[in-house]
């Protein structure tokens, strides 16, 4: 089977966790630091802050934004469900913003049309979560103009999006955003095994999620309440989690970013190429906005409305030739979870025409031009 994700490890990557298992540190010791400053330079932002996931990442950006019971946060339906979730956790409720169905990400028409009746309504949100899908930046700008307008915060959901661009900006130096959160999951563009990291220019919410991810605690003076009494002493001064990353993730993570650009950079090429292929198909891809360079973490086709009956069976008989096609994502309003609330399925419009028509096929840096090959000519059969 020819995965739609893999990761790509390599001998350099062995070494270095290696490295770290004959060390004296194998949890949070040196090298979390160090892949932190080094995530940090990399998208020329100011402070990162490493965790064991992007879950446990877009939890503590939450509460560091003060998110809390009563308040309302909203995200893409087209997303994994911890976009979503991780509002809920904070006690807050969640709404959601319509999709651009040409790109998959959140449309901003759609969300100032939202705005102007929530303000109406006095029901406006304590933040919004736009989800860079497939691992192109949302309209970051134009979110950013409307969260000034409108008193919201931003938290970038770039799970996907670890070595992408927006406006010739590396995605996380948060010049449109409080915070943004990457994921390192082995299937993303570069992978600690597990991980997530959050990166924010603001000096007030580093040290909070720093101190967040690790149980609430400090053991810097000027956080704590008295005077320290000791080299031994820490306080904790709030209710935090262990989120912490290991130094055997660190380690694996900062290996991986030496090649983030040689990763993204592939992706493209492998993604240009599906795009050539496609050209005459009824099919279309996700467009590319002018102003952004994706990671490409998926390729993500949607099959066009003369086509849509075999959307199901596209994705089986892909399988079934030994294709690992996927779908990314199931809209989140739908989950019964969701739907408890009192979510219906036409709240979103787009998210579902979305949902009937995508599907994912593999791209990564190890997948071979004959797969490639073999990938379209099964599509090409099928259509």
């Amino acid at each position: 089977m020819i995965p739609y994700g893999k990761q790509s490890i390599s001998q350099e990557d062995i070494d270095a966790v290696v490295d770290v298992l004959q060390s004296d540190w194998l949890t949070q010791g040196p090298k979390v630091p160090v892949f932190e400053e080094a995530i940090a330079e990399y998208c020329t932002a100011n402070y990162s802050i490493a965790v064991n996931s992007a879950t446990s990442a877009l939890h503590i950006a939450c509460l560091a934004l003060g998110v809390g019971k009563g308040d309302l946060v909203w995200t893409s339906p087209i997303s994994f469900v911890a976009s979503a979730n991780c509002a809920l956790y904070c006690g807050a409720r969640v709404d959601f913003v319509d999709i651009d169905l040409a790109t998959g990400n959140m449309s901003v028409n759609e969300l100032e049309r939202k705005l102007i009746v929530a303000e109406q309504e006095n029901r406006l949100p304590k933040a919004v979560i736009p989800v860079h899908l497939a691992g192109q930046s949302c309209d970051m700008q134009s979110i950013h103009k409307l969260a000034k307008k409108y008193g919201f915060k931003i938290i970038e959901d770039a799970s996907h999006a670890i070595g992408a661009e927006y406006r010739n900006n590396k995605v996380g130096c948060c010049e449109f955003s409080d915070i943004t959160v990457f994921s390192f999951h082995p299937v993303k563009i570069i992978t600690s095994a597990e991980g997530g990291m959050a990166v924010t220019n603001d000096s007030a919410l580093n040290a909070t999620m720093k101190r967040l991810r690790s149980h609430g605690i400090t053991n810097n003076p000027e956080e704590m309440t008295e005077p320290s009494h000791g080299p031994w002493y820490y306080q904790q001064i709030e209710l935090g989690f262990n989120y912490r990353m290991t130094d055997l993730q660190a380690a694996l993570g900062l290996s991986q970013l030496s090649k983030v650009d040689e990763f993204v950079a592939d992706r493209n090429e492998l993604a240009l190429k599906y795009a050539d292929s496609f050209g005459s198909k009824p099919l279309s891809h996700l467009t590319q906005l002018t102003e952004c360079y994706s990671s490409y973490h998926l390729y993500i086709l949607r099959l066009d409305d003369t086509h849509e009956h075999l959307h199901k069976h596209v994705i089986e008989e892909l399988r079934r030739n030994g294709i690992a096609s996927h779908l990314h994502y199931i809209p989140i309003h739908i989950q019964p979870y969701y739907k408890q609330m009192g979510f219906e399925e036409n709240d979103f419009p787009n998210a579902i025409k979305y949902y009937q028509t995508a599907f994912t096929i593999p791209l990564h840096p190890q997948l071979s031009s004959p797969q490639q090959n073999f990938i379209t000519d099964e599509i090409g059969k099928l259509l």
